[in-house]
């Protein structure tokens, strides 16, 4: 077989993922906060790119929220449809009607028009948004004239400070702080152990703390051979540092920090101890065998579980003061009074970018070399870009979000046990898009219902089959049913996985026991006869 060297010239598609592309795949799942901080630091590297801080002049193409400007797909049209509250939809419910154009107060909106027979009332017809003005009752200082001028005059001439350049003025000096865990440990280590070789292995046991306040996993020698000192001194300053507050600090395990608690107000007798040695027999509720165990009578028993319930198992959470992170909507949804349902998308989380033509034709006009003028037009190509895929996220997160509330209207009337199964194929089927782009967009999206907040994945539910072999219910609706069904049972009735498959079944739901066990443990439900014991106990 003879080789030989030969030209072949084929035809082929292929995908090319060009770095514009990736970019615009990249913002789909990005969060509003990663969206933000991803858009100052393209207004950073690109001179073209702007905050839009107040109404456009017609210097520069404003991008509210997501690059208005040019044609939106599936006939938005950039200036017209994007406005101060973003892209509406108006009117949705659960019937699968298609986009329709509709004017409104000079507008274009993408609107869907839906009937139904359930609706819900609009707890409030006032804007979302609404202005308020400071007003003050004195000129003199809204204007800066001479009367201001005077006031801080005649207060320096009575004695008082004359300006802010003081150097006994200082306002930080006013401000207070929270003490922290660390701070608070460090006082008392310095006051309990002089010793400084003391105070440093005390200082390495802060640092070894957990959350909760607990040494996770400490070994005494090998932080005695880390330190290089006896392992007696190390288990003595633990044993100083378990005396601090708050009490159950620097515990080694839920026993250890029980007892310290409990030795702290003269409670750990034999009996106590004896308890906190078998404390699965309290958490399974077994009250013969704690009875047996501890050599006590039921009402013993039912006065130490109440001492018990008293201590705190993580002691270092009352000085955990971090603010609580809010979650911020990236869709805003409310009922129309007229039937539907209203969607916006949250002004308040989209970027208003600007695209400065003036400033590109000016600095066009004086580049000099071809370096500046390539340079010049990357930059132009790559803020167009940017709008143009800033409004494409936009649309697509409101074209997932409106089909979504269009599968589960009933949720939104009704409730979570009208949660219907839904997959990613279905949303992308039903607004012809790939299944890959529907995660991306759902992915870190949060949705303010009038049934609280929800990330859009929430919705998404599989899918489990009814007894009729057709009807299909969610599972998360069957989740629901099963907490509902277990808060509602009586101390002489505590039903079972085998009752409960019983009852779902009778009511169309065609569910195994091994799949009601596992939600019930998803949900952190004990058993039925853990249960039973529990709720005797409260009698």
């Amino acid at each position: 077989m003879a080789l030989a060297q030969r030209l072949d010239l084929r035809q082929a598609q292929t995908l090319v993922m060009t770095p514009q592309l990736q970019q615009a795949i990249k913002l789909l799942q990005l969060s509003n906060i990663e969206l933000s901080d991803f858009v100052d630091r393209e207004i950073e590297q690109n001179p073209l790119l702007e905050r839009d801080s107040g109404p456009s002049d017609g210097g520069s193409d404003p991008v509210v929220g997501d690059g208005a400007g040019g044609e939106a797909p599936g006939g938005l049209d950039g200036p017209g449809g994007m406005e101060a509250n973003g892209l509406s939809i108006d009117g949705l419910n659960g019937r699968d009607d298609g986009p329709a154009l509709a004017p409104t107060d000079g507008r274009t909106r993408d609107t869907v028009e839906m009937t139904s027979s359930d609706t819900m009332a609009s707890s409030s017809e006032a804007p979302l948004d609404t202005d308020f003005e400071n007003v003050y009752g004195d000129d003199r200082f809204s204007d800066g004239s001479d009367g201001g001028s005077e006031v801080y005059g005649s207060y320096g001439e009575r004695g008082g400070r004359s300006g802010f350049d003081d150097d006994d003025s200082n306002l930080e000096a006013t401000l207070t702080s929270e003490k922290n865990l660390r701070d608070h440990l460090t006082e008392q280590l310095k006051i309990d152990l002089p010793d400084l070789g003391d105070q440093l292995i005390g200082l390495a046991l802060i640092d070894m703390l957990d959350e909760a306040g607990w040494l996770v996993g400490f070994d005494a020698r090998a932080m005695a051979e880390q330190l290089g000192c006896d392992v007696e001194r190390v288990e003595r300053v633990l044993a100083a540092c378990q005396r601090f507050d708050p009490p159950g600090i620097f515990a080694r395990s839920l026993k250890e920090c029980l007892a310290i608690q409990l030795r702290e107000k003269n409670r750990l007798d034999p009996a106590m101890a004896a308890l906190l040695d078998n404390l699965e027999l309290l958490a399974a509720r077994n009250l013969p065998a704690i009875m047996k165990v501890c050599g006590v009578d039921a009402e013993d028993v039912a006065d130490m579980v109440v001492d018990i319930r008293k201590l705190n198992p993580k002691p270092a959470l009352a000085f955990d003061h971090t603010p609580a992170q809010l979650v911020t909507p990236d869709i805003l949804m409310r009922a129309n009074p007229g039937g539907g349902w209203l969607i916006d998308l949250n002004p308040d989380t989209l970027p208003r970018v600007l695209v400065n033509h003036r400033y590109f034709a000016r600095i066009s006009d004086s580049a000099r070399n071809k370096a500046d003028k390539e340079y010049i037009s990357e930059r132009f190509q790559s803020a167009n870009w940017l709008v143009k895929s800033l409004h494409q996220r936009a649309t697509t997160i409101l074209k997932v979000a409106s089909e979504i509330i269009r599968q589960q209207d009933a949720f939104f009337i009704h409730g979570v046990s009208h949660l219907r199964p839904l997959i990613l194929r279905d949303i992308a089927e039903a607004i012809g898009m790939h299944e890959s782009t529907v995660s991306r967009v759902t992915t870190n999206k949060f949705m303010a219902t009038p049934r609280g907040v929800f990330e859009l994945k929430y919705f998404f539910t599989s899918a489990i089959q009814g007894a009729d072999g057709q009807a299909s219910h969610s599972a998360e609706a069957v989740r629901h049913r099963i907490k509902t069904m277990i808060d509602a049972e009586k101390p002489d009735d505590v039903l079972s996985d085998d009752k409960l498959v019983e009852i779902l079944r009778a009511e169309g739901i065609d569910i195994a026991r091994r799949t009601v066990a596992k939600y019930r443990e998803a949900m952190k439900i004990p058993s039925s006869v853990q249960r039973r014991r529990a709720k005797m106990s409260r009698m």
